[in-house]
């Protein structure tokens, strides 16, 4: 018990057992932590125990594409602007180290890519009511501004289709960093 609430409180990795194991209160702050919906959390809770990660994983999907409008885009809220890094250390603490590792595309932008990027943020929240979500890992800040300008002109039910599909891979990266998989 000792080493699972340590490893719990250090928010270092765990394995399947360990998850299971957890309590329903510590194991939906760790679901949490990926995916910001409640919803979804509860479900995965639903969902335990796992038999293992491939089943998790699995699980986690499904019942993603499974929710309500309004659960991605409280899901959506977790996450701070892409490029606003400054942001981690306040709203975002308990996410603050995944976050920098999938934007760090973003650190070595120049000063016009990251002006860039928060005018197009601006537009994309004035335009959709939530911040561009996109599955930042391996891209530059270039790459994203350019995705980011491609997806401006999308209708809302187009986009917020594409959000949901982008934060379905930014919760399997964060499952997958929990499971060290």
């Amino acid at each position: 018990f000792l080493e699972l609430l340590g490893n719990y409180i250090l928010g270092v990795i765990m394995n399947i057992e360990q998850i299971n194991s957890l309590s329903d209160e510590e194991a939906k702050s760790e679901f949490i932590r990926c995916c910001g919906s409640e919803a979804w959390a509860d479900k995965m809770l639903g969902g335990r125990p796992y038999m293992g990660e491939d089943e998790l994983l699995h699980f986690a999907e499904k019942k993603w594409f499974h929710l309500s409008e309004k659960d991605w885009l409280e899901a959506f809220k977790h996450h701070p602007k892409i490029g606003d890094i400054n942001s981690l250390s306040k709203k975002y603490a308990d996410t603050k180290q995944w976050a920098e590792g999938e934007q760090s595309g973003v650190n070595t932008a120049t000063q016009d890519i990251i002006k860039n990027l928060a005018n197009g943020n601006q537009a994309y929240e004035n335009k959709f009511g939530y911040i561009f979500i996109v599955c930042a890992t391996g891209k530059t800040a270039e790459e994203m501004l350019d995705i980011l300008n491609k997806r401006l002109p999308n209708s809302p039910e187009e986009e917020i289709k594409i959000s949901m599909k982008e934060q379905n891979k930014i919760t399997r990266i964060r499952l997958e960093k929990l499971l060290n998989l």
